[in-house]
């Protein structure tokens, strides 16, 4: 049986109203490839790069519930900041995030990473001095490697001890157009 596209995108729309779906998710075009978006009611709990959306939705279902629906207008808010994010017009993020599935020391790392302004960059020792641990860097490192919120969670900004581009799960690529963004000199990936 087919669907009208209308039809199809009403009862998305009603779905993505109720309380009862867990998670919503999309998939946005950007300046550095797809992104797949999703989030709880909670908040933001996902922004990856080259989205399989079956694998993400499995991790999701394991993760959040298996209430997921793609409703592209419950995202509308992320990817109106992401978009003015890759304009240059967003420098920070009003964004609720959903860490809650996390471990508390990847919850720790996250809340302190969110607190490095556009522009600035840190390293993997500060950021973990930053937290109490100073001898965690590499554990620290780990945590961002498996940071669920890309871009709004903005661990391109973590440096390696030397200032030099390590460690991004993204792709150095990816990790060195999101800082020329920041810089004034955003280089579109193909």
């Amino acid at each position: 049986m087919n669907v009208s596209t209308d039809l199809d995108r009403r009862f998305r729309d009603a779905a993505a109203s109720e309380p009862a779906l867990e998670v919503a998710y999309d998939v946005t075009e950007s300046p550095v490839g797809p992104l797949l978006l999703a989030a709880t009611n909670r908040g933001v709990c996902r922004i990856s790069f080259e989205p399989e959306p079956e694998a993400e939705v499995d991790r999701l279902a394991r993760t959040f519930g298996r209430s997921i629906l793609r409703a592209p207008r419950r995202l509308d808010s992320a990817r109106r900041q992401l978009d003015e994010y890759f304009a240059g017009e967003r420098r920070s993020f009003e964004l609720e995030s959903d860490l809650r599935a996390l471990p508390a020391f990847q919850r720790l790392v996250l809340t302190e990473l969110a607190r490095i302004p556009w522009g600035e960059t840190t390293s993997y020792g500060r950021l973990a001095a930053r937290i109490g641990k100073p001898r965690a860097a590499r554990a620290v490192g780990g945590a961002l490697n498996r940071n669920p919120i890309a871009i709004v969670l903005p661990c391109h900004r973590v440096l390696g001890s030397t200032g030099s581009l390590v460690g991004y799960a993204g792709g150095l690529h990816r990790k060195r157009a999101l800082l020329g963004l920041e810089q004034g000199e955003l280089t579109l990936l193909e």
